[in-house]
């Protein structure tokens, strides 16, 4: 095994370099198959090889850009991107990114962000993995029973006012709802280093009722941006983007983005959706342990020098 190591100037570790490329081709495969920028599994294997989680979290938002960036040309192609839904959870992604990057910054220098990272992760995923797995298994369940998955039809969102029409997803909503979603994945994106889709996917399908073949493509357009933006604050403000780790994952991200859009293509909506939320729940099994079991280095909350 020809082992490569590289230092990273900015987490100031090294690290193997092919680790890096697999870590980024996996995540890739990830976001085109399910529409997830992948960060919210990326995030935390960076932390499991050692990267300190502010670096994780500010670097892995460049490698989301370039996967969903592959991921969102794919799905142009076959015209599977609502751009008017798109650009409104755009909006309130933007909001709330730089709303994210503002209580990180103040995080950081209370010296409490790694912890407050973590934990964001190991609820989110929880919660979110459990609740898609239980469905999922509704869906497989009445699937096999030959019954028609009804669509519910949307109560209290239809009657909110400042309606849209969005022809690609056949909605006619207000607007209110998506904007909301859009500001809390932008927040979530500046805080966790992810592109948010593992939110904004379920959130889609669930709360504003699009067709799950659009909702891929939708979300990853969204997610471009809300992570560009996101990663250029952290550059500019906590100076915590490592551009050596960022071009590894990056190019393992964009070349496993378009593997991923292809086998997605051939899935079935349950199918990905069940293999999706067992994914989330491993990630948060981990991190919880993590968090759970006494660390290898001992550290107090104490105020320096023991006062």
């Amino acid at each position: 095994m020809v082992t490569m190591q590289i230092y990273l100037p900015i987490a100031e570790v090294s690290v193997n370099a092919f680790l890096l490329l697999g870590l980024g081709g996996l995540v890739g495969i990830l976001s085109g198959m399910f529409g997830v920028g992948g960060g919210f599994l990326m995030t935390p294997l960076l932390f499991f090889i050692g990267i300190p989680p502010a670096v994780a979290v500010a670097t892995e938002a460049n490698q989301i850009v370039a996967s969903s960036f592959s991921g969102v040309l794919a799905h142009f192609k076959r015209k599977t991107v609502d751009l008017r839904m798109g650009t409104v959870l755009l909006i309130g992604g933007l909001v709330g990114a730089a709303l994210g990057v503002m209580v990180f910054n103040y995080l950081k220098a209370q010296g409490q962000v790694d912890l407050l990272v973590k934990l964001c992760y190991v609820v989110f995923l929880g919660v979110i993995g459990g609740l898609m797995f239980i469905e999922s298994l509704n869906a497989i369940r009445k699937t096999k029973s030959g019954k028609k998955i009804a669509r519910k039809k949307h109560n209290w969102i239809h009657g909110l006012p400042f309606k849209m029409r969005f022809r690609v997803s056949g909605l006619y909503i207000s607007v209110i709802p998506p904007l909301i979603v859009g500001v809390a994945v932008g927040i979530l994106a500046a805080i966790m280093g992810v592109g948010g889709g593992f939110i904004m996917v379920p959130a889609m399908i669930y709360l504003l009722g699009m067709p799950t073949k659009v909702v891929v493509g939708t979300s990853l357009f969204q997610i471009i941006f809300v992570t560009a933006f996101t990663t250029m604050l952290h550059a500019t403000t906590n100076f915590t983007v490592d551009i050596v780790l960022a071009v590894l994952l990056l190019v393992g991200g964009v070349i496993g983005a378009q593997i991923g859009t292809r086998i997605g293509v051939k899935m079935k909506a349950e199918q990905l959706r069940i293999l999706l939320a067992m994914m989330v729940l491993l990630v948060c099994g981990k991190l919880a342990l993590e968090l759970l079991l006494e660390p290898v280095e001992l550290y107090s909350l104490g105020a320096a020098g023991g006062h």
